[in-house]
């Protein structure tokens, strides 16, 4: 039985990042996702109202869970820091398990304090 894809919301986010601010990033995907997943160590409040807003599950992953996945998208900064090249794209794909894909490559909120991308895959 082949089941549907799960569609997952890698976020990126500077610490001051407001709620406003995260929702202003996901409109610009344009998508739904099913779950929101992004790094232990980036958690805020704000995001945890975030997820909380839209009735969706947060996945807190390591930093060595993101280490070396390719991404389409490099910020050398993040490079440096989290062996990837975006944290948004990198935590989608973790999340979204066997195939997952990017179907909506790194967004950044207009003021720069966000950053989503989607994925999409088999999660496990």
């Amino acid at each position: 039985m082949e089941r549907d894809p799960m569609i997952v919301a890698g976020i990126g986010l500077r610490a001051d990042a407001t709620e406003a601010d995260l929702h202003a990033a996901l409109a610009l995907t344009r998508r739904r996702p099913d779950t929101l997943a992004t790094l232990a160590i980036k958690v805020t409040p704000a995001l945890r109202r975030f997820a909380d807003s839209l009735g969706l599950p947060l996945i807190e992953l390591s930093e060595a869970d993101i280490a070396d996945i390719p991404t389409r998208t490099v910020s050398p900064r993040v490079q440096a820091r989290f062996g990837t090249g975006s944290l948004a794209e990198a935590t989608a794909l973790r999340v979204a398990g066997r195939g997952a894909k990017l179907t909506t490559l790194r967004v950044t909120s207009p003021n720069g304090m966000a950053t989503v991308a989607i994925a999409e895959g088999i999660a496990p």
